[in-house]
């Protein structure tokens, strides 16, 4: 089976929507975390009062990539150079104006294969670090180190088929030391044998065995 290869698609309102952004290796490991904003109003002569949402921030995900252009001698820039490029202005974009100030970078969404797709987001941060050089200085392997905000709401992230009953996953939790997956599907689905979307959403082979403080999604169900 061939590997899936991950890559950014820019996004719309760009002209070049749809365009593909290639990784020549696939990440390790990719960070997601999203939070809300909660507050308490105060007065004089009170204790503390409850919380009240206020709103949701914007999600982030995090990932490194990796390039590698031994085999040929060529310089990796001509990879990594794409990557960086997705933090430039985007004068292609449908309304962009630089001369009123009215203009941005690309909106991105990361692919892997068919079933993992990030949310639209912007690259808020881009490291670049060359990791290997030939004799004559040309730089031949790199790793890029990429922080996206998530640019509106979007349920995508996560398996990407609605009509197979697949979850969506869009909110994460935190294990704590003795909990199992029936225990967290009970919290958020108040059914505990709900624990079979979380270990599919999730990639887990033994539900009794999810190792405390690790992150994961948790999918939303439509049918509860």
């Amino acid at each position: 089976m061939a590997v899936e290869k991950a890559y950014f698609e820019i996004q719309k309102p760009s002209k070049r929507a749809g365009q593909r952004v290639p990784c020549m290796f696939n990440p390790e490991s990719i960070s997601v975390s999203k939070s809300n904003s909660w507050g308490t109003d105060t007065a004089s002569g009170h204790g503390i009062e409850p919380a009240k949402f206020q709103h949701a921030e914007a999600a982030s995900m995090d990932l490194e990539v990796w390039f590698d252009t031994t085999d040929t001698g060529k310089s990796v820039t001509e990879y990594t150079g794409k990557i960086m490029g997705l933090l430039d202005i985007d004068e292609e974009a449908s309304g962009s104006d630089g001369t009123t100030n009215n203009a941005a970078p690309p909106v991105v969404k990361f692919h892997w294969g068919t079933n993992f797709a990030s949310f639209p987001a912007v690259v808020e941060e881009a490291s670049l670090e060359f990791t290997y050089f030939s004799a004559e200085g040309v730089p031949l392997r790199a790793k890029v180190s990429l922080e996206l905000t998530q640019y509106k709401a979007d349920k995508a992230f996560g398996p990407q088929n609605p009509t197979s009953g697949t979850p969506y996953p869009h909110r994460t939790h935190r294990v704590m030391p003795g909990e199992t997956l029936d225990r967290v599907s009970a919290r958020y689905y108040g059914d505990s044998t709900r624990w079979r979307a979380l270990a599919s959403a999730n990639g887990i082979e033994d539900p009794l065995t999810v190792r405390p403080g690790s992150l994961i999604v948790i999918p939303e169900i439509t049918s509860l």
